[in-house]
């Protein structure tokens, strides 16, 4: 289960970041509002696999997911960059986050 609240940790992450960006510097009032929930959202199930998860490996697990989500979203919502050595960075970390999965011993 430690692992379920750490994509939707994740996930809520990818939320927030995504959610800065409409923000407008904090300007924007549903936008702000959304993100901010967002946060703590993400916050909470990051705290609920912490019961279980250690501290590095799901710390590493949850960046990892917001880092990849937000990538992937910045490349389709806002026409990043998507050459190939970004999707092979991509991947790699998406590699990282699987092997402290496999080898966390949880």
């Amino acid at each position: 289960m430690a692992w379920i609240y750490l994509i939707i940790a994740g996930l809520f992450e990818v939320s927030w970041a995504i959610g800065l960006k409409y923000t407008e510097g904090w300007t924007k009032l549903i936008p702000s509002i959304s993100t901010a929930f967002a946060m703590i959202a993400s916050f909470y199930f990051l705290s609920l696999s912490l019961k279980t998860l250690p501290i590095g490996t799901a710390y590493a697990a949850w960046t990892g997911i917001g880092i990849i989500g937000t990538t992937i979203l910045g490349m389709i919502l806002f026409k990043e960059s998507s050459d190939i050595i970004r999707i092979i960075c991509i991947l790699l970390i998406f590699i990282g986050i699987v092997g402290l999965k496999v080898f966390s011993g949880k």
